[in-house]
């Protein structure tokens, strides 16, 4: 039961939580700190090593409700986000990310567990899954970094989106056996039924009928477009407790009713991409805070020089010794195949993975959380304030968007003296390709992406010589690049 002190406090945190993301969102798009960091700051601030104004502790019921309803977010959003076409287009790389990629990269924290910690096997299965979960919101503005080349943002994004789907099974199977004590064949059936196909069916079945409930209600009486985020939202968690219910995984069930989402509703998957993934983020950062108040500092308590090795062998070696050799088949250049080796920031998926052995109340599984709040302390510093040194002296490579039908334009933002530049087009708002050709090279615009990072990511072609700008600080980005203000813009923002 929540005491009426708890749920004042935990309001108030809720408050905070959402006011201080809105105003330092633009400071840390300019700056470029990590945002997990500044929450877990501001969470040690409220705690008992700050002001003393709340304790969250591993038995706090609250953090058992948000962790599990983050991880629900976290799968639910992975899989409506997914661009699936772009997945088969590229499914080659897909399969080297996840598959030697992610797995090998496990594996080798496996190995490191039970070498240096000295865990028993399935409990080392449990962190090394957990381990090797990329956190969302330190990728996410890793992603929306212009100087990320295509090749590795597109595998980094394959990767953020499906990676979880591989390791949760992993933590789940781990779990049961050690619960179970001992496992036969009639264990491992009804293990895998229970899995591998009634919890995917339920999620399905729950977001089959949510799609056909809503196309009905459309068609008679109509849905305001912003109640359809919160629409998704709903099916999110009714597909995780279908799956519970079944006697399955509700977190597999959540992501098998993205996937369904995302390929059945694209405007129901458009909605919560515009709505939904914002109140999924502010979800993830109240967690942030909740673990930044107490218990992430807790892995500060374990520092030796064993678990200091485990954590550098982490973070340093095990994923580049994975994912480079991984990689090698891939036609990546070098560069970027070592910036998808070092970008796999460990955050809020590991802790919120490593929870559930804990909240099963798995013999040994607090021990693992203690160290993989430690992992965790060490890559936001690595992992996350690198991009400042990584990118600080690189310009966005190549081309960034795609071509324009003929049949349409760009829209053109004209300076005072932009009248000469415009002798070879007919309509002074429009411009086609065909008519940039036949501008003087000296004179002709310069061609901006401005769509949202929704119409950005999804593009697979490019224009050449195009300059990409996040349509959330245009000033800033045009400044940075140094473009001439003397110069005809023409800008894409579809």
């Amino acid at each position: 039961m929540f005491s009426p002190d708890l749920f004042v406090a935990t309001l108030a945190v809720i408050g905070v939580v959402i006011a201080v993301s809105a105003i330092l969102s633009g400071v840390v798009e300019r700056t470029r700190l990590p945002q997990v960091a500044v929450f877990l700051a501001l969470g040690a601030v409220m705690g008992p090593y700050g002001l003393g104004f709340l304790h969250i502790g591993i038995e706090s019921p609250i953090l058992r409700v948000v962790a599990t309803l983050s991880l629900v977010l976290v799968l639910f959003t992975d899989a409506v986000s997914l661009n699936l076409s772009d997945l088969r287009t590229h499914k080659g790389l897909g399969f080297l990310v996840l598959g030697p990629g992610t797995l090998m990269s496990a594996f080798l924290v496996f190995v490191f567990a039970i070498w240096l910690l000295n865990l028993p096997t399935l409990l080392a299965a449990m962190l090394a899954a957990a381990l090797a979960s990329t956190d969302p919101v330190i990728l996410r503005g890793i992603l929306r970094r212009p100087e990320l080349a295509g090749p590795a943002r597109q595998a980094l994004r394959l990767e953020s989106g499906l990676n979880d789907a591989v390791l949760v099974p992993i933590v789940l199977v781990a779990m049961a056996i050690v619960q179970a004590g001992q496992f036969g064949a009639g264990d491992w059936a009804r293990l895998l039924l229970n899995m591998f196909i009634l919890s995917p069916a339920a999620g399905v079945v729950i977001a089959l009928a949510a799609i056909g409930s809503l196309e009905l209600v459309r068609r008679k009486a109509g849905v305001r477009r912003d109640y359809e985020s919160l629409y998704s939202l709903g099916i999110a968690f009714a597909a995780y407790a279908a799956g519970e219910v079944a006697h399955g995984s509700g977190f597999i069930a959540a992501f098998a009713a993205g996937i369904t989402v995302n390929a059945l509703d694209v405007e129901l998957c458009d909605c919560f991409l515009e709505y939904g993934e914002t109140t999924a983020e502010m979800a993830l950062l109240f967690t942030f805070v909740l673990f930044g108040i107490s218990l992430i500092w807790s892995g500060l308590g374990v520092l030796s020089w064993t678990t200091l090795a485990f954590a550098l062998l982490t973070l340093v070696v095990a994923r580049p010794a994975a994912f480079l050799p991984a990689l090698a088949p891939a036609r990546i250049k070098a560069r970027d195949r070592a910036l998808i080796a070092w970008f796999g920031p460990r955050g809020l998926s590991s802790l919120l993975l490593i929870l559930l052995p804990v909240f099963a109340n798995v013999e040994g599984s607090r021990n693992l959380l203690v160290i993989c709040c430690l992992v965790v302390l060490f890559s936001v510093v690595l992992h996350g304030f690198s991009p400042m040194f990584v990118f600080r002296d690189r310009k966005p490579e190549g081309p960034t968007q795609p071509p324009v039908p003929e049949s349409s334009g760009v829209a053109a933002e004209q300076p005072e003296d932009a009248s000469r530049q415009l002798a070879a087009v007919s309509n002074p708002e429009y411009v086609t390709l065909e008519e940039l050709e036949r501008v003087d090279p000296d004179q002709a615009p310069i061609v901006v992406d401005a769509r949202s990072h929704r119409s950005f990511d999804a593009s697979s072609e490019l224009i050449p010589g195009a300059v990409r700008i996040a349509p959330d600080r245009t000033a800033a980005e045009a400044t940075r690049l140094n473009l001439p203000k003397d110069r005809l813009l023409a800008v894409l923002c579809a």
